[in-house]
């Protein structure tokens, strides 16, 4: 409940203006929750109207985007391209080609991202884009021609000074190959800062596709040796989700001497009590694109579930979510404290639903919140971009050490701004308030009011 009348006044009109737009609504409402610790020692926020500016998109772009199929048949899906803030640099943050995708998903992603990028230090804004295309099924030649499709009309918007955009759920190294591919025929340059998460042949980075598993683990090992004098050392790990910030965060818990004993897809999850074998769960996800039950016709003694939310119900010590927004409501969130845990850090977008994370913290778990724990990934985006504008690049180790380095960072900054405002160990809070007045200062300096 907000206490601060002024802060009631901003999320009201929020609900009022969008009243559909559910997670948006959610991310808004844990955000000012934190705010309303400082707001009367701010008096300039509400004088200049700065949280109604915040909260509040700079556009939101809405296209068609036409394509043919492989028998001639044309679809039409809607792409979207959410703009949110550049106060303290280019607008930054994914596309997510899912059926799900619609304004108040990406409206709430782009929220998170002016936080998220905020925290690394870095000189990146938010934004997040995206269709309700979804590439699974589709051949390479459909999934090329409805990216083509898609910047054509994409690339009116973006460039390395302005907005840039990089992969989300459904888009990989593929679509962003055939994305730049596209950009650079229109217009006539190359320009390889416009997009991150490219290919080693064109401007990517090395530990790009490894930085937002290995930057959670990184942060929660932090947590875990600052908040706990822990670390993942003889712990049972359980991760939701197999795309690259699972398999990367399975890979780096291992390890920092973790044992990682499930994953899950969509459709259900796997459990290996002796600990995953990474090597068949890489060729089944990453090598043909397959389904995660193939992993119990080849490893003896492991089991599969269908129904993905009942990976919680299996005892672990570390719980690293990792699939999708919202997955972990209250009954979920209670399995893993009976099963032992000792702390949740959140690999996916706001994977946790607000009741799950009010569980967590009263029941004294360590609870890193997702702008925090995964901006692995979009810091390394950062380090690409700092490649491609000195036309060089840096070895997969160098890369690795500045990611390490900076989500330490993030966790002491964030565990600083929650002792400073008088939330200690609420890093729900020291994350939210170290992201936002970051963007806050920079936006009255500039009088983007």
């Amino acid at each position: 409940m907000l206490k601060s009348e002024y802060l009631q006044n901003v999320y009201t009109q929020v609900v009022t203006r969008d009243p559909d737009q559910k997670e948006f609504h959610q991310a808004v409402l844990e955000v000012l929750e934190s705010i309303d610790l400082i707001i009367d020692q701010h008096p300039e926020y509400q004088e200049h109207g700065i949280i109604e500016s915040f909260v509040e998109p700079d556009r939101m772009i809405c296209f068609r985007v036409p394509w043919v199929d492989d028998n001639g048949k044309v679809h039409v899906n809607r792409g979207y391209r959410v703009q949110f803030n550049s106060a303290i640099g280019p607008y930054k943050g994914g596309l997510r080609f899912h059926p799900t995708v619609n304004l108040s998903i990406l409206k709430f992603l782009g929220f998170e991202q002016i936080l998220k990028n905020s925290l690394t230090g870095l000189p990146i804004g938010g934004a997040k884009g995206g269709s309700d295309f979804d590439p699974k099924s589709k051949s390479d030649a459909e999934v090329m021609r409805f990216c083509q499709s898609f910047m054509t009309e994409l690339y009116r918007h973006i460039g390395q000074f302005t907005d840039v955009p990089a992969g989300d759920i459904g888009v990989g190294g593929r679509e962003v190959g055939y994305l730049f591919g596209q950009y650079r025929r229109i217009r006539d340059r190359y320009e390889g800062g416009v997009l991150t998460g490219k290919g080693l042949t064109f401007g990517g980075s090395l530990a790009r596709t490894e930085a937002t598993g290995y930057g959670l683990c990184y942060l929660t090992q932090e947590m875990l040796k600052c908040m706990k004098n822990e670390s993942f050392e003889g712990k049972t790990v359980v991760i939701s989700g197999s795309g690259n910030v699972a398999i990367f965060a399975t890979e780096k818990a291992t390890q920092l001497g973790g044992k990682v004993v499930a994953l899950s897809d969509s459709n259900g999850y796997i459990h290996d009590p002796n600990g995953l074998k990474l090597d068949i769960v890489k060729d089944i996800k990453l090598g043909h694109r397959g389904r995660i039950k193939e992993y119990v016709d080849r490893v003896p003694g492991s089991t599969y579930t269908e129904g993905f939310r009942g990976i919680w119900s299996i005892p672990c010590d570390i719980a690293l979510p990792c699939a999708t927004q919202n997955e972990i409501d209250a009954e979920a969130a209670k399995s893993i404290v009976k099963g032992g845990a000792i702390a949740v850090a959140e690999g996916a977008n706001m994977p946790s639903r607000p009741e799950a994370i009010r569980i967590f913290q009263d029941a004294g778990l360590l609870f890193a919140p997702a702008k925090a724990a995964n901006a692995g990934g979009v810091a390394t985006s950062a380090l690409e971009m700092s490649q491609n504008s000195m036309r060089y690049g840096w070895t997969f180790e160098e890369v690795d050490s500045k990611l390490q380095e900076i989500m330490v960072n993030i966790f002491h900054n964030i565990y600083n701004a929650a002792e400073e405002c008088g939330a200690p160990g609420d890093l729900v809070v020291g994350a939210n308030i170290a992201g936002f007045k970051k963007v806050v200062d920079a936006m009255l300096a500039q009088g983007l009011v």
